[in-house]
């Protein structure tokens, strides 16, 4: 059984005057952040704020650039080409950078958000896209990627440091795909149930899904999602069942 793994969660979300979860709480129950940058969410102080909040908790910080799509939370797909995606993501990761260097802090991987992540993961054009963009970025960046998927597989190719992460409270099909938010069994939303079908992938390395048999997946990290009022208290009850268990919590190298 795997005894040692990072917890990630989607911070930094907010937009102006419009708060999005509570990031001060949530970074105390994980070990890494993905910082949204200016396309799905955020804004320059928002980035400033949670770059010196992670910074004073000693979380490790990653750039989470999605769709320019504030008004969908970066959740529709926007038609684009691949050297598009990609530029789209140098600019929001670079945006990042900058206010990280104002802040006194450094960036160190990159998680895509919401649905350009999944169109990246099922993507191969567009994925490759991404990881020639990071891998063009100063700082010798990691990709965090969902495990199984073609952005894993691109950041591997490009010679990028690839880490893999699996969901806590998302749930698969049977391509290793998330399932649509739209369709039934996309979210757990029991803490218990999702501690235990984590507990038995540490154990077999085998990940279950919606209607087929468990596939097998790889993962040094684990996501927990923090934009939904009860993010907190989820967040908090699986790291305590995990930590029961055996389960240490150290951020990925």
């Amino acid at each position: 059984m795997t005894r040692s793994i990072d917890l990630n969660s989607d911070l930094g979300e907010a937009y102006g005057p419009w708060a999005m979860g509570d990031d001060a709480a949530m970074l105390d129950l994980v070990t890494s952040a993905n910082i949204a940058c200016g396309g799905h969410a955020s804004d320059p102080e928002t980035m400033f704020r949670s770059l010196r909040l992670c910074a004073e908790k000693d979380v490790r910080i990653g750039a989470h650039p999605g769709f320019a799509d504030r008004e969908g939370f970066g959740r529709r797909v926007i038609p684009m080409s691949p050297g598009e995606t990609g530029r789209l993501v140098a600019a929001q990761v670079g945006a990042l950078q900058g206010m990280a260097a104002l802040a006194g802090t450094t960036v160190t991987y990159v998680k895509p958000h919401g649905a350009l992540n999944n169109h990246a993961s099922a993507n191969r054009p567009h994925a490759e896209a991404i990881a020639a963009a990071i891998r063009a970025l100063p700082g010798n960046l990691a990709l965090l990627a969902i495990s199984g998927t073609e952005l894993e597989k691109a950041g591997k190719a490009a010679g990028l440091t690839t880490l893999s992460e699996i969901f806590a409270d998302r749930g698969y099909t049977p391509e290793g795909q998330l399932v649509p938010r739209s369709q039934p069994g996309a979210m757990i939303h029991d803490p218990e149930e999702a501690t235990a079908r984590l507990l038995r992938f540490l154990d077999t390395g085998l990940m279950e899904v919606v209607g087929a048999d468990p596939i097998p997946l790889a993962a040094q990290s684990i996501c927990i999602h923090g934009d939904s009022p009860t993010a907190t208290a989820m967040a908090r009850d699986i790291r305590a069942r995990l930590a029961a268990a055996g389960v240490t919590f150290t951020p990925f190298t």
